[in-house]
């Protein structure tokens, strides 16, 4: 060690070079350690200025002797902070949070920890971090007082007292930002866009706010805009593994498959230990026909995390995969854990309850889809009789005079193809089928029509307000509505065809607006068998919405609305809607796709009937079966699970005892 003076000498010059000369600091801080060995100060400047210089692994190794002599909130975080750089996501979790419980006003430990939690995919975890970290970061009395209402989902209360506080303070970042994060909880997200659009505009380095930003834009949908603010996080922060999965799973939603991919294996030469990001990228090699590798990544993400459960039901939903008796022997293990989380207990039985049906166990398979859907009913509330109503209220108010005294409304393009119904119903083979032809490109479940529905309700949970709004749409209104629906789904479309396919099978609720604002595109009616469609839906664990599917009786009731609301407008619209019938199209296949492509306007090509053979990303839980030829096998599956399906035939009433007719509504 050079001739420095005084041990604090020493120290302080050690410490000055941190900045700016790593590898100087820490030579100086090993001299030091050499003459006084285990001096606390030393080791911690030689872990920062390991960690300064990218040794993660060695910084690691001095940070956790310094913790095991005394911990340190600091000195906790720090090596949560290296342990997340090498990928360690648990391990770094574990650290912020004894960071945390030491000194609860760390806010840099709280932004770390609500960072890896969102990674891990516990969300609700991330957004009590990220809400702390608020708190441990200002300093107002007034809003402390609303940090700590935020901090216990007082929501109501943190709003009042931050709307005060900002009419005195409209500029106060900190408050604005606070009051975008009670607007994103309660769902009002583009107030809470609003809000974090201004923050950043007054603070363009306020990076917390920019990133809340761009997964705010990411859940409405807007994902050229948070594309441009995902990359100017990166811009700042290349390596950071929350930006870039974020980044992976925008460029997914725009259906840049190739990039996210790429994206996810970048990813991974930096943080190979990120199990639920293993996992994405599974979903978008599966998007993409990469079954092999797909399975691959999946089984990492399981090697991971064990207790994945939502790892087995996406190998399970590949529907070709068959598990083995190892895999079988995981997952009970998992299922028979005291402290297993009920996300992953429920993805598990819907795994096992597949695994068990692929074995003809029927019984044991049964008991877990059922056990699955019970406590996947228990997280997400379905109000059947609200569909019921909407339905009778769409009869009521959509009725043919309506659509009469509005003939000529909407744009005159009739780019998109819709493809509706019920999920399972055969809906992504009719899409495979018309995506190979040649005129018309397949993009996937498109939001576009949901979320206009959703702006013309406002935010009156009741959807009949949405029909409410319809009559007050005038031509220019509807016009105007339908060139922001193809505006909206331009992005999703790669080549240079003219009609495009928008696979929603919810849109059969919005019938009428479609009419509307789109006359001249295409509806397509996908059904298929009411026991068939239905129990594959009870099968079927779905990642977002279909909170009608975890209940026989529920999913009864929902398929016989459906029938009815589609009986109405076959009769208010006559001849608007082709309906294609799942077992027509697989008994013959030719016959039912040039019907098809008649209603489409188009001639019949060869590729239509060899669907199978078109190479194309394909989203939906069918997107191994239909890259192989017509599954006639499948049609009658149902019966091997007849005797519990007492409350689905109950349900059902006269739509299954005339199937496929249609019976008389009132």
């Amino acid at each position: 060690m050079e001739k420095t003076g005084t041990l604090a000498t020493a120290l302080t010059h050690a410490a000055r070079l941190l900045a700016a000369k790593p590898a100087l600091a820490e030579q100086q801080a090993n001299e030091i350690l050499k003459a006084v060995p285990g001096n606390r100060q030393a080791m911690t400047i030689l872990a920062r200025a390991r960690r300064a210089q990218g040794d993660n692994e060695g910084a690691q190794v001095v940070l956790t002797q310094l913790v095991a002599g005394g911990p340190d909130s600091a000195l906790l975080h720090e090596l949560g902070e290296a342990r997340a750089a090498l990928g360690d996501g648990s391990g770094a979790i574990e650290a912020f949070k004894q960071a945390v419980s030491l000194d609860a006003n760390n806010a840099a430990a709280w932004r770390a920890l609500g960072d890896q939690l969102m990674l891990a995919g516990d969300s609700m975890g991330a957004d009590e971090a990220y809400a702390s970290n608020i708190r441990a970061s200002v300093h107002d009395p007034r809003l402390m007082e609303a940090a700590n209402a935020l901090c216990q989902n007082k929501l109501a209360i943190a709003e009042r007292l931050l709307r005060a506080f900002l009419k005195e303070h409209p500029t106060d970042v900190s408050a604005i930002r606070m009051l975008a994060e009670t607007g994103a909880r309660i769902g009002q997200y583009e107030d809470a866009e609003k809000l974090l659009a201004r923050a950043i505009e007054l603070a363009p380095s306020f990076i917390a706010a920019r990133h809340n930003y761009a997964i705010v834009l990411h859940r409405q949908m807007k994902s050229q805009e948070a594309l441009a603010q995902a990359d100017a996080l990166l811009a700042g922060d290349p390596k950071n593994p929350g930006y870039r999965t974020l980044r992976a799973a925008i460029l997914v939603r725009i259906g840049e498959y190739e990039q996210a991919v790429a994206t996810y294996e970048e990813l991974f030469k930096d943080f190979p230990h990120i199990p639920k990001a293993w996992m994405s990228y599974g979903h978008a090699l599966k998007t993409l026909g990469r079954t092999e590798e797909c399975i691959a990544a999946y089984r990492r993400s399981i090697a991971l995390l064990p207790s994945l459960g939502e790892a087995y039901w996406s190998l399970a939903n590949l529907k070709t995969f068959r598990f083995g008796e190892q895999d079988l022997e995981a997952m009970r293990a998992q299922l028979a854990r005291g402290d297993l989380a009920d996300e992953d207990r429920y993805h598990l039985d819907f795994a096992l309850g597949k695994a068990l049906e692929d074995a003809s166990d029927y019984a044991d398979s049964f008991l877990h889809y059922a056990a699955g859907n019970a406590l996947r009913r228990k997280s997400l509330p379905y109000d059947a009789d609200a569909t019921t109503e909407f339905v009778r209220h769409s009869k009521a108010l959509l009725d043919r005079n309506f659509f009469e005294e509005r003939a000529g409304y909407g744009t005159e393009r009739p780019d998109p193809i819709f493809i509706v119904g019920l999920p399972r119903a055969g809906s992504t083979l009719v899409e495979q089928i018309l995506a190979s032809h040649s005129k018309i490109e397949g993009t996937m479940e498109l939001p576009d029509l949901l979320m206009l529905a959703r702006r013309l309700g406002g935010r009156k949970k009741d959807a009949t307000a949405y029909l409410e709004a319809l009559p007050l749409l005038d031509a220019q209104a509807a016009r105007a509505l339908g060139e922001e629906y193809l505006k909206r789904t331009n992005v999703q479309r790669k080549l240079d065809k003219p009609f495009f396919i928008d696979k929603m099978p919810n849109n059969f609720h919005h019938i009428g607006m479609i009419q509307l604002i789109l006359p001249h595109a295409r509806i397509v009616d996908a059904r298929r068998h009411p026991m068939g469609c239905c129990l594959s839906n009870f099968k079927q664990h779905f990642a977002h919405g279909q909170a009608f599917s975890y209940d026989l009786a529920d999913i009864g009731r929902y398929y016989r609305d459906y029938v009815e609301l589609l009986a109405h407008y076959d009769a208010v619209l006559p001849g608007r809607i082709h309906r294609v019938l799942h077992e027509d199209l697989v008994a013959d296949p030719e016959r039912e796709i040039r019907r098809l492509l008649s209603y489409c306007g188009l001639d019949f090509e060869e590729s239509c009937l060899n669907f199978h053979q078109t190479e194309r990303a394909v989203r939906t839980a069918s997107s191994e079966q239909v890259r192989q030829p017509i599954f006639r096998e499948g049609v009658e599956q149902w019966r091997n699970y007849a005797q519990w399906l007492a409350p689905l035939e109950e349900a059902l009433g006269a739509v299954l005892a005339d199937y496929p007719k249609v019976p008389e509504f009132q």
